[in-house]
């Protein structure tokens, strides 16, 4: 096991030993597969280091890990790290093309993957001249272009890979964003920034060693990864599900007893919509994170019902390595609001009339933050990264937002989702959180549809409850008490599903392409 240092000032690779020195064998992961403790951990994690140092891979190479959550992702991760290398997280909903992009732009030098994504990253590799090594999550034999996971731990076993003196401000890791334009963008984050993030959080929302933490958030999403690791550093349990299950997401915080569930609002909406919500067990949660995007207040309220303690929003970007606002635990609650910003990060809502003036308190405008979160800037693109970043630092994050007078943050929406109607400006998130009260309702997303006379309009497309049956009319009626004319929904498509990222957060631009008009719909009034 690595030596600990007193504090893991230097990065995210010394959280493991820390803990492990703390709480040797304490339970740190469950998986469907596995209990494992901090001793455990921080060994298997130390022989993948030495494995990759003996293969050659030096402090700033890139490895990259494109796979499901499983105790193998977070071995390697920790690995990569503890060997001074630079960890790329892969998103596992990449195509094969996509993921030989990102192979090649960072110039990964190994890649981690799932069983499940062999098949794909085979392909990809193919076409990432840096590629030394395709490494496999799992046990079995992959054939003869790639080693498991076990190979490794058994070459590296009881070796140990020094940690490295760490500069704070240098790349750790690189992040790609979700490319809604173009290609993705990987965004450079420090050591010092996702440790930050990681011990920040920990701390607004009173993390502690006796915290059992269930999540299915993807642990290559920075959301995923604070929820992780700031647990990892103080020493309490994660329980790690492969992927979201709402039915046995209940189950597991039942029989786990977990003080702590993490989520996006649509795992969320699932949950609260399914059979055994009516009698599951969240007796033990004294607390719950929400974030990823704008929901219905209702559907707190809906998770009230069985789950004591407070619902805490938050918000964060790939740009930030996690969060960037949240709600302090013991803190006065301010609903519908995404909290205020972590110690040590400036946040300022800038009017949208490209003045750069500040808004006022209540006025509208774009969310801009700066300070030792924010990234590096992006990998290879200094036109992308000078377009974000200001010459003093701060981020543009594309959301609109405004503020109160106590500081609280609200977001209103996502600058490239408004849409644009008859010259109004209209939000999706707006008609989302209306149409998300409709007792039929399971879940909603609004989107754009190019129309000759208005431009745009808005169209939403509605998961009914279960056995309901609701008509296009009757939601956009039931909207006309609460939204503007022109904010209202012109049409409703009705659809078995979302598409969403493998965080669970809904996809609107990819809203039009999956449920195409039909010919004959409703149009509002």
């Amino acid at each position: 096991m690595s030596a600990a240092p007193e504090r893991p000032w230097g990065g995210p690779g010394q959280i493991l030993p820390f803990a492990a020195a703390r709480y040797p064998d304490k339970t740190a992961l469950i998986t469907s597969t596995s209990w494992m403790s901090y001793r455990e951990l921080d060994r298997l994690s130390d022989a993948v280091a030495a494995s990759l140092a003996a293969r050659g891979v030096v402090p700033g190479d890139v490895c990259s890990v494109y796979g499901q959550n499983c105790w193998e992702w977070i071995v390697a991760y920790h690995g990569i790290l503890k060997a001074g290398a630079v960890v790329n997280p892969v998103n596992v909903m990449l195509t094969g093309p996509e993921l030989t992009f990102v192979l090649t732009d960072c110039r990964a030098k190994v890649l981690f993957v799932g069983p499940g994504q062999l098949p794909t990253a085979l392909a990809a590799a193919a076409d990432a001249p840096a590629l030394d090594l395709v490494c496999v999550l799992g046990e079995g034999d992959p054939g003869a272009e790639a080693v498991p996971l076990t190979h490794l731990l058994a070459a590296g076993e009881g070796q140990q890979v020094p940690l490295s003196p760490l500069v704070p401000q240098a790349l750790c890791s690189i992040g790609y964003t979700s490319g809604t334009t173009g290609h993705p963008k990987g965004a450079m984050q420090s050591h010092r920034s996702i440790l930050l993030n990681c011990a920040l959080t920990a701390t607004m929302h009173g993390r502690t060693a006796e915290d059992v933490v269930v999540t299915a958030l993807p642990a290559a999403h920075v959301y995923g990864n604070v929820a992780i690791n700031s647990t990892f550093l103080v020493g309490g349990t994660v329980v790690l599900m492969d992927r979201f299950d709402p039915a046995r997401t209940l189950e597991l915080i039942a029989s786990e007893h977990a003080t702590m569930f993490e989520g996006v609002p649509a795992m969320y909406s699932m949950m609260t919509a399914h059979a055994d919500f009516a009698h599951a067990d969240l007796s033990s949660l004294r607390m719950s994170s929400i974030g990823g995007q704008t929901f219905a207040p209702e559907l707190i309220d809906r998770w009230n019902t069985r789950a004591p303690g407070p619902v805490l929003e938050l918000w964060g970007m790939t740009e930030l390595s996690g969060l960037g606002t949240t709600h302090a635990v013991h803190a006065p609650p301010v609903p519908g609001s995404i909290g205020v910003c972590l110690p040590g990060l400036d946040l300022r809502i800038a009017a949208l009339d490209d003045t750069g003036a500040e808004a006022v308190p209540g006025e509208h405008g774009e969310l801009l933050v700066r300070g030792p979160l924010v990234m590096l800037g992006y990998l290879g693109r200094p036109e992308a990264t000078a377009e974000a970043l200001s010459p003093d630092g701060w981020l543009r994050t594309g959301d609109i937002a405004y503020r109160d007078d106590t500081g609280h943050v609200f977001i209103v929406d996502r600058l490239k989702d408004m849409i644009l109607t008859g010259g109004y400006n209209v939000y999706p998130a707006e008609i989302e959180r209306v149409v998300a009260t409709h007792p039929a309702v399971a879940m909603v997303a609004v989107g754009a549809v190019a129309d000759p006379v208005k431009g745009e309009i808005a169209v939403a497309y509605v998961v009914p409850v279960d056995g309901a049956r609701p008509t296009a009319s009757e939601v956009i009626e039931y909207c006309r008490d609460q939204l503007a004319a022109y904010k209202r929904p012109r049409e409703v498509v009705f659809v078995d599903s979302l598409p969403t990222t493998s965080s669970g957060k809904l996809m609107r631009r990819l809203l039009a392409e999956t449920y195409p008009l039909p010919e004959r719909t409703v149009r509002g009034g």
